[in-house]
Formats: structure tokens, sequence, C-alpha cells
């Protein structure tokens, strides 16, 4: 059991009212949370500084128009914030920033980080053609039953990592206690502690794994097989992925999205890479043909190898895909499948060190590394 606050109040009213009194005690300087702009109220992040501006803000709804992680590491690479800030965050955000931490882009101090129990997002052409008003109601019941909402990112389906890991407090939105009126925010930290002191709500204890959380589990493990095993993504091979990649337009946006691709040039950008006229003419002797642009393939298998161990599957990347490649899914079934290897899960444990920053004796025997003693 974990000490926690039941408010009474929905989720959505008792996150808004949470962060204006962090807001006007001073607790915060700034919330970065999910805002409603225009008179579609398209969903993007804000930075607000005042407790009013917190009107249009939708910090639960299940969208992601960019992952916060990133966001928030952009803000803290060169120094920590001056300031408090607190951050509404889903957890595979909260994971990439802790991956980005562990790789010297972020800086944790003065950040008050609050996530969920996630019920996934839907993808950005919902948010492109005002759909998401509609869906709510019903991806609410799904969140309270335990069950897999219908329209989110094929990603957030298959993801077992739901529950956040070190957020100093934790919103309970799976299971009953998300459509009954009130909610219920779990304590983390003695920074969430902090924050919490003075806002009115019932203390309590309450447990964040329930039959509710275990039962989503287990069917976010069934879609992950469905999704890994589909015909377009088990196993490619090389045919395969010439067919997958084959079709990418060289635009970048999978990259720019990523929340773990943080290069300020990239090496398939650099000059290295440059397609000259004389590149052109060696593949056109070897080949008689030549794809235009040339490296997409190369393109997408390194920045795979660069980056796979700390995919965090937000799906970003495929939801920008303007050819609908299934990055996300490549992306997560490799990821998944290194990370067992390293018995390895991304932004988990803030303690653990990156696999590939670490060397350890006799690491891959099981995959035919020999030894040579000297």
């Amino acid at each position: 059991m974990t000490e926690a606050l039941k408010i009474t109040k929905t989720p959505d009213e008792a996150i808004r009212a949470l962060l204006a009194f962090l807001l006007e005690s001073g607790k915060a300087s700034a919330v970065l949370s999910l805002d409603r702009i225009g008179q579609d109220g398209a969903p993007i992040y804000s930075l607000i500084t005042e407790a009013k501006g917190l009107e249009s803000a939708a910090p639960l709804l299940p969208m992601m128009p960019s992952n916060a992680g990133k966001l928030l590491a952009e803000m803290t690479e060169l120094a920590p914030s001056p300031e408090p800030i607190a951050a509404v965050l889903k957890p595979c955000e909260l994971r990439a920033l802790v991956e980005l931490k562990k790789l010297n882009q972020a800086n944790l101090e003065n950040l008050l980080l609050i996530s969920t129990t996630c019920g996934g997002v839907f993808p950005l052409a919902i948010r492109n053609n005002g759909g998401i008003s509609e869906k709510l109601a019903p991806y609410r019941e799904a969140l309270a039953k335990g069950e897999v909402a219908d329209g989110i990112r094929p990603t957030c389906r298959a993801c077992e990592h739901f529950v956040p890991y070190n957020a100093d407090l934790t919103v309970a939105l799976v299971g009953g206690q998300a459509n009954d009126g009130t909610c219920t925010v779990l304590i983390n930290s003695s920074r969430g502690a902090e924050a919490l002191e003075g806002f009115e709500g019932e203390r309590t204890q309450a447990k964040l794994e329930s039959d509710a959380i275990e039962a989503l589990r287990a069917k976010r493990a069934e879609e992950a097989t469905k999704l890994f095993t589909a015909s377009d993504t088990a196993a490619p091979g090389l045919d395969g992925l010439i067919n997958i990649f084959g079709r990418c337009l060289a635009c970048r946006g999978c990259s720019n999205v990523c929340p773990i691709c943080y290069c300020e040039l990239c090496y398939f950008d650099s000059v290295v890479e440059d397609p000259t006229p004389s590149k052109y003419e060696a593949q056109l002797r070897h080949r008689k043909a030549t794809r235009v642009p040339p490296g997409t393939i190369a393109f997408h298998l390194g920045r795979m190898t660069h980056m796979v161990i700390s995919c965090v599957g937000c799906g970003m990347c495929a939801d920008v895909c303007p050819v609908g490649i299934p990055v996300a899914t490549l992306f997560s079934m490799v990821g998944k499948s290194a990370d067992k290897v390293f018995a390895y899960v991304p932004g988990k444990n803030l303690d653990e060190d990156l696999p590939l920053k670490k060397y350890e004796v006799d690491e891959l025997s099981h995959l035919g590394e020999e030894r040579i003693e000297s």
C-alpha cells in the first residue's frame, strides 16, 4: 500500500485543481500540460505560468502531439530549470525523459513529475479531423473495466508498461475509480508529498496494482503478440525491409519526433551522405538503376541500431509517417527483443546504466560469443 490522496472530483477536474494550487501556492512556477487551442480545441503542449491559463488545459487527454519527455529534455539539456516545473506526462514520455537523463540530455532537478496509469493515446489524425470528443466516453469506460480502448495507437495497444515508473505523483485512471467521480493520487516521493501539502483531499492508503491493472496488462501482452506476428512486420528479412522501408520519402519526420534521437546533426543528413553526382554514377555503373532519394533503408536500420535499446514505444514515429510505414511496430519489436537480451526496461530504473555503456564478461555467451583467454 502507498500513501495517497483521494479527491472528490473527477480526475480531469482534480488534476486541473491540483495544478492551479501548485501555481497559486508558488510550489511550481510553471506547468507543462496538454492544452487545447483554436476553435476546434486542437491539443498541444503548453508551458503555463498562471492558474487562469489552465482553463483550456486538458492534462489527461489521451493525445500525444509530441513526446513531452523530449520537450522537457530540450528545456533542461544545458542546465536544470531555475524554477520548479510541474509536468504531466504519459508513462512512455516519462520513460523517455529518464533515458535522456542517462544520456546526459536532460536534468530532473526542479521537476515535479506527474503521471497516470495510461490507457494509451489516439493517433494524431483524430486530432486533425476533430473526432476526439466523441471517443472520450467509450475510452474512459474501457479504462474503468481494464480493457484495451478502441482506436488507440497500435504500440499503445501493445504497451505493457502503462503503470509509470519514477513519477512523484501517480493518478490512478485504470480501474473503477476512473468513472466514480473521484480521483486517487498516489504519492511516490518526498517531492510529491511536499507538493500535496495543503491541498484539499482525504489522506488514505491505496494500492496501485489492481485486478483491472493485471487484466489490462494481460490483454496488452496478447495485443503485442498479434502486432509483432502480423504478416507485414514479423521477421521481414531483407526483402521485407526493402518493401517496408522502400516507400520512405526521406522526410526524416520519424527521427525529428523521436525522443531518443537527439543528435544535433544526424550522420544521414551530413555531407558524408549527400547524394552527389559521383555517387549516383557509381550506383548506376554497378546496378544500372538507383533509388532517388538513396539510402532510406540504411537510414532506418542505422537509426534502429543507435537508439532501439532505449525505445519507449511511444508511437510518435509511425504516427507522423506520411506513407504509413509501421516504424513504431518494427522498432518496438526489435527493442523488446534487445531489452530481453540485456534484461533492461528503458526508463524503468534511474540508477541502472544503459546496456551499451557497460561491459560484462560473457554477457552474450548464449549467442555464441566466446571468451578468449590471453
